[in-house]
């Protein structure tokens, strides 16, 4: 173990490894609690640094983040943050600056020039105790002003379509206010950093003249050319494209970083410049993301940790100036951003939004506290204080932004924008089924079994096809998002829609983003007034239920009845098996099935399974075949008299067929897996008609009554 740690190469590698994992686990901790993974990323860094683990265990830290080795750990990191900070500008749209509305550009303005001007003030205060020793008071001013200033732009557009907010009033505006502080505040910095690095005002002069002019060359001339290349790059990116693209940023980093205003200023720019238009930026954002954001810009936060060092906060009085730092950071931009959009004509409810998400500082807030480590302009104790607040800020946003626009309350606005009919007779007379696709290959198939439910012809039933999207935190998913909706926003519902078309029925379709499937489901089902949702079949990646994870879920919030369906090539429906028990969730799979006589007129038989050695009342019900057959095993009975040529399986949930929820698939389901017909699992809904069954010569009473 010492031969490899005292080997650069192999402890590089394992120092990579170790913050990898820790980053991705915390980040499943992160998204449970409903927080972007920056907030993960910073917090694995500060527990892989002296704060934690150094202080845990100080000989394995030293041992696995040696001092000799961190230059190694930094230099590739900021290759990473080089990178990424192209990706920053790749997913800045210029089109937002040129569009931006009055509302836009008051708030944007304020919420630049009110943190600034409170973040200098506070700098005023805190340059006798917290400045190092050397550093002219201006310099440290105006670098507070900066760092209070900031906005992660990205953090915050993922937050925004996550929250299903992007495409919205409020998100249009939130959107072009941190576009315009990113650029502001980058240009603030670049000046500063100018400021920082020259020996006197002439020198500051002349970097600041030469900023501009690059500037100017990258608008006027190489736009330009980018122009050109992404018009002939209609056909996804070749090799030849990304080189020539890395070699850009790379060379845009270089310039900038001779002249004298940090490397990363140049990557953000040449982003900046890349066409949004046609698929071009998302293209390339999709080619670089994954290593960037998976393995690169995790030893950023790695080696900001271990430069962030809580145990200097080791006063009461340290960490009231940390709290008052926060403080001002949160009425600076939260007060002046919601004053500013209130002042606008916004109502109280969308100010107070647009201030809660122009306070996110995330990433970008370290990436500025960083290069003022590097530069000298403050100390440690200072970059740590900054580090607590950027975490705090970043941390309250989703938690505000939840009280103030409740994603169930969201989700029913947008299947809202897909109308309903309305009017009593039809809101009675009407079957509804909400068919929920994750995948392509299922939309067909819960297309038949939703038209063999509610009919071909709309004056008898109405079908939703509900598609939902995981969000990311990948650079080419928001890209995606910010443009008008086309049909790739629905590319899993394409082939369920063809089939539509194919076969004349009417499909209402529905996209957007979720955090929370299952209720986004339920959410929908109740705008809709479904009498059924139909989902498709899912293998989990632990365990072998096909029951589990966000069909478990469903089946326990739904109003409605749910079924799944599990395909094997159903075409039409003419045979139907109904397995009886005389259980609740039996009745309500024996309803539609009877549903499926009438609409489609499928001939159904029911199969009612007796124990050898019981005696079994005669069954009767009305309008469907009876079979009674002798078996030890339900379910085995259900496997071979479902290889007598029929299409289609309905079969309550319960234990009686195997078909009980299992966390880690302990118990198999036979009948989903063996049974040769096509299966629909059925779920009752919470009020749900009773069939008529009738055992022995009783008169129908309903189906509640019979055991």
């Amino acid at each position: 173990m010492r031969h490899l740690l005292e080997s650069p190469l192999a402890l590089f590698i394992l120092q990579a490894t170790v913050v990898i994992v820790a980053t991705r686990t915390i980040g499943v901790v992160a998204r449970r609690m409903k927080q972007p993974l920056v907030v993960a990323e910073v917090v694995a860094g500060i527990i892989l640094g002296p704060s934690l683990l150094g202080w845990v265990a100080p000989t394995a830290s030293a041992a696995l983040f040696a001092p000799s080795s961190l230059h190694l750990l930094g230099s590739v990191s900021q290759i990473g943050l080089i990178l990424f900070m192209f990706l920053v500008g790749l997913e800045l749209d210029p089109g937002l600056l040129k569009k931006r509305i009055h509302a836009s550009v008051a708030i944007s303005h304020t919420s630049i020039l009110v943190p600034f001007a409170l973040g200098a003030l506070l700098g005023t205060r805190l340059y006798g105790t917290l400045a190092p020793d050397g550093v002219p008071m201006s310099s440290f001013v105006l670098f507070m002003g900066v760092a209070m200033s900031i906005t992660a732009f990205p953090v915050l557009a993922r937050i925004l379509v996550e929250r299903r907010l992007l495409r919205s009033r409020v998100g249009a505006i939130a959107i072009a206010c941190a576009a315009v502080d990113d650029v502001t505040a980058w240009c603030i910095l670049a000046f500063v950093v100018s400021i920082v690095r020259s020996s006197g005002v002439k020198q500051a002069v002349v970097t600041s003249t030469l900023a501009l002019a690059y500037v100017g060359l990258m608008m006027f001339v190489v736009r330009p050319v980018l122009a050109r290349v992404a018009n002939r790059t209609k056909v996804g990116l070749s090799q030849n494209v990304v080189a020539i693209v890395i070699v850009g940023v790379f060379a845009s980093s270089l310039a900038t970083e001779l002249i004298g205003i940090h490397a990363l200023f140049g990557a953000f720019l040449f982003g900046a410049i890349v066409p949004k238009q046609d698929t071009f930026a998302a293209a390339l954002a999709e080619k670089l993301e994954d290593l960037i954001l998976v393995v690169l810009l995790p030893l950023f936060f790695a080696y900001s940790g271990l430069r962030t060092q809580i145990g200097l906060l080791s006063t009461a009085e340290s960490w009231m100036t940390c709290a008052a730092i926060t403080l001002v950071a949160c009425l600076g931009k939260f007060g002046g951003s919601t004053l500013a959009a209130r002042v606008t004509g916004l109502s109280w409810r969308e100010s107070s939004a647009i201030g809660i998400l122009m306070n996110t500082r995330g990433l970008m807030e370290l990436v500025v506290l960083n290069i003022g480590l590097d530069l000298g302009v403050i100390s440690p104790a200072l970059f740590t204080m900054m580090v607590v607040m950027a975490l705090v800020t970043t941390f309250v946003t989703t938690p505000l932004l939840e009280r103030i626009y409740p994603a169930e309350e969201l989700a029913r606005e947008l299947a809202e924008a897909v109308p309903t009919p309305s009017g009593p007779s039809l809101v009675t007379s009407r079957f509804t089924a909400l068919v929920c696709v994750a995948y392509e290959r299922s939309g067909p198939g819960l297309l038949r079994m939703a038209a063999a439910l509610a009919g071909r012809d709309p004056a008898d039933g109405r079908i939703y096809a509900l598609r939902l999207l995981r969000a990311t935190d990948r650079a080419s998913f928001v890209l995606d998002q910010r443009a008008p909706p086309t049909a790739a926003d629905e590319s899993a519902l394409l082939p369920l829609i063809e089939r539509a078309r194919e076969d004349a029925i009417e499909v209402r379709p529905l996209s957007f983003v979720t955090m929370e499937p299952a209720q986004d489901i339920c959410d929908v089902a109740e705008v809709k007034r479904a009498d059924i949702v139909l989902l498709g079949w899912h293998k989990p990646v632990f365990g072998s239920t096909m029951l589990s994870g966000t069909v478990h879920e469903v089946m326990q919030r739904a109003d409605a009845s749910v079924g799944v369906l599990v395909d094997r090539g159903l075409n039409e429906v003419r045979r139907v098996l109904v397995p009886f028990l005389g259980r609740e969730h039996d009745r309500a799979a024996l309803d539609l099935a009877r549903r499926l006589a009438t609409t489609s007129g499928a001939e159904v038989t029911v199969l009612h399974v007796v124990e050898p050695n019981e005696s079994a009342e005669p069954l009767t019900v009305s309008g469907v075949a009876v079979k009674v057959v002798t078996h030890v095993s339900p379910v085995e009975a259900v496997i071979e008299e479902s290889a007598e040529g029929y299409e289609l399986v309905v079969v309550g949930i319960g234990e009686q067929w195997g078909l009980e929820h299992r966390s880690f698939g302990i118990r198999t389901e036979a009948i989903l897996r063996r049974a040769p017909a096509s299966v629909l699992v059925v779920r009752g809904g919470r009020q749900e008609a009773a069939s008529e069954v009738v055992r022995g010569d009783a008169s129908a009473e309903p189906a509640s009554a019979v055991r």
